[in-house]
């Protein structure tokens, strides 16, 4: 139990943070950590992770040590920290050296209660000696995921940590510091593993639930990507987003395309000179670029509350990437979407940075092949993400380890759930489906199989005599349709497909119900003639509706003063060079809309103002809404009473 009341814990929240109640899981997260007891939490993107390690970091002795992977999502967290009013600073390499013994200084005499460092900083000697003279009262592991090899994001340094909090109990220090992780993604066996390489005592391990009720997910196949992108894009003219790109290659290109069209595009990646990466990223976070086009080497972060959309031009490495990527909309709550334009070529493309990869250094040719099998593991669970007509969220869910109560209902709110369906017994076929991958003795790949099925007469076929197999020629079915039923059987474990980087099909652990006929099996299919222009009609609909800033309840607001309100925060922003979000995110807008407030105890029930913003800002804004309110709707209401007596 901790020695902190709930009443002491909801005070800091409003005081620091501004938010009369905690969300989710977060306090059971605080109540586990002002315990002192190790915690891993699990929390999607948007969820509040970093609350739950800033609030036990102000009310707990001594000064918590973040560790975090990246300079920008320092730089966020301390430009965001400091807003509201909790002291706080980062050691990293954009430092110079005076800067950095400044920051030791002001941590010796107790200035600050949180210290963001990188990894790598920890098995240097001189820094090592610092922390154990001062009195840290946790250790944060921020992206635990970097830790496990089995992770998107493996990265040596992080296998570090775990020595570094040995090396610190050597000194001799009263008591341990207690150890917390906290990641946006993590399968079971990630979970497992940051336990194992953090050495974890006794964890208190909090999965929140993965779902992002507000994000809308959709797989699209279109003929033509570029095209369809161009059109996705021009429905949201006035809106932020990000579009993630395989290579750098298409990046630029596809930059420049959009560009010539009108549209307020950038690139990024690690090609381009650090002065244009950082400009370019500035420009997004600022809002004086809409929509950034990236390589994975973008996001991580970047912590933009506005951003409307994600598209991946091209299918993604693995799930967790892609639900972390995608994750980077809708942080406010507000709806968005998460698209992938799915291409035949996009699989291969991935297959060769895996096999080809020369950005990773491995101990070994073993430790090698090993890693490049998980890789390839992951892609095979995105390519049947991205072929499943099953709910596209129920499949992450499920894949991250979520139970899901009533799967065969959807979730009605994806692409797979939202268009029109047929069901279809495809229980024929997926015999012939697995007696032909029985025959071939499970050693060939999907598109062999199919060749079998559809009788082909290709030189592969005829020289592995596969065409003297009884279920050669067996399928009239389209070769789409097949696919489409191999897909379902590796999804739902009649079928296994190795992990090789000629990856074969076998018989899965399942297959047995179908070939004795145990059970009938029925499929999800898009149907063939779908009401494009309903769907299309309606799909306007929603964009329309969106673009209208509602408050919390539903109700209607007033949007030119909320368009007044960002005006606003965009000049404080700029005054103080930081992004817009930083100083208020769109929903406390929208509250002050809502609420008019007319007193600075009627401004500290907005949402997110703490005690620092309430003394900084609450003037400035109430005084915007009380001119506007006068000069305006006041205003005309006197002009049609005007008009009235004449």
């Amino acid at each position: 139990m901790s020695e902190f009341s709930s009443g002491q814990q909801l005070d800091a929240l409003k005081k620091y943070f501004g938010h009369g109640s905690f969300r989710g899981a977060q306090e059971r997260a605080v109540e586990s950590i002002l315990g002192g007891r190790d915690t891993l939490c699990v929390m999607p993107t948007g969820a509040g992770k970093s609350v739950c390690f800033q609030l036990p970091a102000m009310l707990l002795d001594g000064v918590a040590f973040v560790i975090s992977p990246l300079i920008s999502l320092m730089k966020d967290q301390i430009d965001s920290l400091s807003q509201n009013g909790i002291p706080c600073a980062c050691i990293n390499s954009s430092l110079s050296l005076s800067e950095i013994k400044n920051v030791l200084s002001n941590t010796a005499k107790g200035r600050y209660k949180l210290i963001y460092i990188a990894p790598e900083r920890l098995d240097n000697e001189w820094f090592l000696s610092f922390a154990k003279s001062l009195k840290i009262s946790m250790i944060v592991v921020d992206e635990a995921h970097c830790v496990s090899q089995w992770g998107q994001d493996f990265r040596v340094s992080y296998t570090k940590i775990s020595d570094f909090v040995d090396s610190i109990m050597l000194a001799g220090i009263p008591a341990r510091p207690f150890v917390c992780a906290f990641t946006a993604t993590a399968t079971p066996r990630v979970r497992e593993d940051i336990v194992k390489m953090l050495k974890l005592q006794n964890p208190e391990i909090i999965v929140a639930g993965f779902d992002r009720e507000n994000l809308n997910f959709e797989v699209r196949r279109p003929a033509k990507k570029f095209e369809e992108l161009s059109a996705f894009l021009k429905e949201r003219r006035d809106k932020s987003g990000i579009i993630y790109c395989l290579t750098r290659k298409t990046v630029d290109e596809l930059s420049e395309k959009l560009k010539s069209l009108g549209f307020n595009a950038a690139p990024y990646h690690a090609g381009l000179p650090s002065q244009d990466r950082h400009k370019n990223q500035e420009d997004f976070i600022f809002d004086r670029v809409r929509i950034i086009v990236a390589t994975n080497a973008f996001g991580m972060g970047v912590n933009k509350s506005n951003v409307s959309f994600v598209v991946h031009y091209n299918m993604p490495k693995d799930i967790e990437s892609y639900y972390q990527e995608a994750g980077r909309a809708g942080r406010d709550g507000s709806p968005a979407d998460a698209v992938i334009l799915y291409g035949g070529q996009d699989i291969r493309t991935n297959l060769f940075l895996i096999n080809e990869s020369k950005d990773k250094q491995y101990a070994s040719a073993e430790e090698e092949m090993y890693l490049k099998s998980l890789e390839r593991k992951r892609l095979k669970e995105m390519d049947l993400y991205c072929n499943t007509h099953e709910c596209l969220r129920h499949y992450i869910l499920k894949y991250f380890g979520e139970e899901i109560e009533s799967p065969q209902s959807g979730c009605k709110n994806c692409g797979n759930c939202n268009c029109e369906s047929d069901i279809k017994d495809i229980t024929v076929l997926s015999q012939k489906i697995l007696s032909c991958v029985f025959r071939m003795r499970g050693n060939f790949g999907k598109n062999t199989v199919i060749d079998v099925l559809k009788g082909s007469k290709n030189a592969r076929v005829q020289r592995f005599m596969l065409d003297k197999l009884s279920t050669y020629g067996i399928c009239k079915e389209h070769r789409t349709e097949i696919n489409d039923a191999i897909t379902f059987l590796l999804v739902n474990g009649f079928l296994e497909m190795t992990n090789g980087e000629f990856p074969v099909i076998k018989l899965g652990s399942r297959s047995d119900e179908i070939l004795k006929g145990k059970i009938k099996v029925e499929m999800k299919l898009s149907a063939s003639k779908q009401k494009e222009s309903k769907a299309a009609d309606e799909r306007s609909e929603k964009i329309a509706a969106g673009k209208i800033a509602k408050a919390p309840n539903g109700a209607d607001i007033d949007q030119k003063l909320f368009a007044n309100l960002k005006s606003l925060r965009a000049k404080l922003a700029a005054a103080q060079n930081l992004p817009a979000y930083i100083i208020f995110h769109d929903s406390a807008l929208i509250d002050m809309c809502a609420k008019l407030p007319k007193t600075k105890e009627d401004f500290s029930r907005i949402s997110g103002v703490g005690a620092q913003k309430l003394a900084r800002y609450a003037d400035v804004f109430m005084d915007e809404i009380k001119n506007y309110l006068g000069r305006g709707r006041h205003g005309e209401d006197r002009m049609e009473e005007r008009g009235g007596r004449m």
